[in-house]
């Protein structure tokens, strides 16, 4: 990810003069001491100061100042005291932004309002994704998805029964993105390495800060074909376990879940009935 002035010292970025008066988050804020949402506001809305507001807006951290703001910089330091940006603030300028993308450093980072040489004010947010599965669910079971919309009507009904949709939500601070979607254990075709990413038709999917969204499997992971250690259905009834696995860029951390199922009344895949439960 490209960054503006990477190798700038933390003293330079900061750019603070003996003597300067630094203004924390809490002397930024109303009377009211309402200090907003860690890591998507860090400033009240009425704040005085300013620093009017800091949030994140999908790939964005976004700068809102007061009209009475007497700064002609904003710097985005880093939480490793690199300096991740500067922005020039222009008179009548209410707003500058830094796009983070979901290559960033998670952690706090630390906006730095300046005039001339010396800061004004500074404050810190927290930008720290936290991704969880929520859900996961068939075709068969649930057609109401927009499987038409996302495979195509060209694709059967008998081609989609195999796919899978996973229902994930970023309850963090920060955007992330999901770079990999695979399916471990009892299941009919367990891919541990998927082809691309195992997302239908994306490389990656963004999920910002606050929202939920939902992914479509490309790897047929209860396709008709039973891997050699795959679990089918039978008449009798097979029961078992599996996992859904993620894999992020901001964290780059695996994120699972698992699911008891149960497949029942046919020998065949296509007719099979299929019951996902948590565990």
């Amino acid at each position: 990810m490209t960054r503006d002035h990477p190798h700038i010292s933390r003293r330079n970025a900061l750019r603070t003069v003996t003597g300067a008066t630094l203004v924390s988050v809490a002397g930024c804020l109303d009377n009211s001491g309402n200090s907003g949402t860690p890591g998507v506001e860090t400033t009240s809305s009425e704040s005085q100061g300013p620093l009017k507001r800091i949030a994140v807006d999908g790939t964005t951290l976004v700068v809102e100042l007061s009209a009475e703001a007497n700064v002609d910089q904003v710097n985005l330091v880093q939480p490793n005291g690199e300096l991740f940006g500067k922005r020039d603030v222009a008179a009548g300028v209410q707003q500058v932004s830094f796009e983070i993308g979901t290559a960033y450093e998670p952690g706090e980072y630390r906006v730095v309002a300046l005039k001339g040489e010396e800061t004004v004010v500074e404050s810190t947010t927290d930008i720290v994704p936290e991704v969880q599965i929520q859900d996961v669910g068939l075709y068969r079971n649930n057609p109401d998805k927009p499987w038409d919309e996302v495979y195509g009507e060209s694709k059967t009904d008998s081609k989609k029964n195999g796919e899978v949709f996973v229902t994930i939500q970023n309850s963090g601070s920060g955007p992330d993105a999901v770079v990999e979607l695979r399916f471990t254990g009892d299941v009919p075709n367990p891919v541990d390495d998927p082809r691309r990413s195992g997302i239908f038709g994306k490389d990656n999917v963004v999920v910002p800060a606050g929202k939920t969204v939902a992914l479509f499997s490309d790897s047929f992971p209860f396709g008709s074909e039973i891997g050699n250690e795959g679990m089918g259905c039978s008449t009798d009834g097979n029961s078992g376990q599996f996992t859904v696995v993620l894999e992020t860029r901001v964290t780059g951390q695996e994120i699972t879940k698992s699911y008891g199922v149960e497949y029942t009344g046919s020998d065949e895949m296509q007719n099979c009935e299929i019951a996902i439960s948590e565990t």
